[in-house]
């Protein structure tokens, strides 16, 4: 193994990518101004780079307006802004919200804390392989449904929902369509019209843009209530002052994913596959948590294994990847809370077993992969 970790977590964070950084770095002591001090030059150059952004991240997405995109923290706060303030807005229209059991905990403890609220919510059952029917979405949908939340890309499995077909479904139905896309950019084309979407959530650290900023898109006419109290930034939605260096990297990291995709999306796949074969040959009882990458590739991030093994071979892969190869026991998030993953429970897998997540990324290697199977052979001899 090289003397440097090799790291195969990309879906837990991702480096800030050279061409983010030199985009942002302006932003930290030559123009500093606050976006919303618009009575001198200093102030009007910030928010001049705060509304560029928005403009191109709009454009990337396909938004209509680039006032369709509000500034957030991240994901999980451009989560609880959808799911809470079209709840909180529409409570005269309806008090149902569907989402999934294999959503983001952002996602999920947020629709669950709307119950205090006399929300009814229904949290649909997935497939073994993470996969969601359009049908099943359908049969969910009432009279009283205000809110549909699903996310694009399943953040551990890796399994692709079809946006598109439940999006058309809720826009005939008159039902609000939210997605939390943070796992899509730079693996998936995202674009809100394709998909049929009413909002959108993103976060730059999941595309190789700065740490503690994001965004959510939110398609005219849909209205929110703001769930910051302040001075009323972002068209009254987020309070706050805007963090005009995370705002100009993220949309430089967006612009990178579209540009980059094709062959982001080729790279990563191959080292992907190149990983679960040798995975499959050293170890047959190996059990793939997800759609099959082989059979079902549309079904599936392109960067995304997740395989879970049973007693000793899972401690010799352990043993064998020990410190020198960074993946992920389940997702970073519950990891920190040493909670069983519940995406795991939802498609059935039985406790007690070793799971790995493993995302290849844009800086992986084939000589890194190379190590890694080689980590992995030994591993299988280990066991025997």
């Amino acid at each position: 193994m090289p003397a440097a970790p090799i790291y195969l977590d990309y879906h837990a964070t991702t480096p800030v990518d050279p061409r983010v950084f030199g985009a942002m770095a302006p932003y930290f002591m030559e123009v500093f101004g606050n976006p919303a001090s618009t009575s001198h030059r200093v102030g009007l150059q910030a928010r001049a780079a705060v509304e560029q952004a928005r403009q191109r991240i709009a454009t990337a997405v396909g938004a209509a307006s680039p006032r369709e995109i509000v500034f957030t923290s991240g994901s999980t706060e451009s989560n609880n802004l959808a799911i809470k303030g079209v709840a909180r807005i529409c409570r005269q229209r309806g008090r149902h919200v569907v989402t999934a059991a294999t959503e983001h905990k952002c996602v999920l403890n947020a629709c669950k804390a709307l119950r205090d609220e006399g929300i009814d919510l229904t949290i649909l059952p997935v497939a073994t392989d993470g996969r969601l029917s359009v049908d099943a979405v359908e049969a969910a949908l009432r009279p009283d449904t205000i809110l549909v939340s699903l996310m694009h890309a399943n953040n551990e499995i890796g399994v692709v929902h079809d946006l598109a077909a439940i999006g058309a479904l809720c826009r005939a139905r008159g039902v609000l369509f939210h997605t939390d896309a943070t796992q899509s950019f730079g693996k998936l084309p995202v674009d809100v019209r394709s998909l049929q979407v009413d909002l959108l959530s993103m976060s730059g650290h999941k595309m190789y843009g700065p740490k503690g900023v994001g965004a959510l898109y939110v398609r005219t006419p849909c209205a929110l209530a703001p769930q910051l109290d302040g001075g009323g930034h972002e068209g009254g939605l987020r309070s706050g002052t805007l963090n005009v260096p995370g705002i100009v990297g993220l949309a430089e990291a967006v612009a990178l994913a579209v540009e980059d995709l094709e062959h982001d999306r080729r790279t990563q796949q191959a080292l992907r596959d190149r990983l679960w074969m040798a995975l499959r040959a050293a170890f047959p009882d190996v059990l793939l948590n997800g759609p099959d990458p082989v059979a079902m590739p549309d079904a599936r991030l392109p960067n995304n294994l997740n395989v879970s093994l049973a007693g000793p071979a899972g401690d010799a892969l352990l043993a064998a990847l020990g410190d020198d190869v960074c993946v992920s026991t389940s997702s970073a998030c519950t990891s920190a809370t040493g909670e069983a993953s519940h995406v795991l429970t939802a498609i059935g897998r039985a406790p007690g077993l070793t799971n790995l997540r493993i995302s290849v990324g844009r800086p992986t290697t084939d000589a890194e992969v190379d190590a890694v199977i080689a980590a992995i052979e030994r591993a299988a001899a280990l066991k025997m």
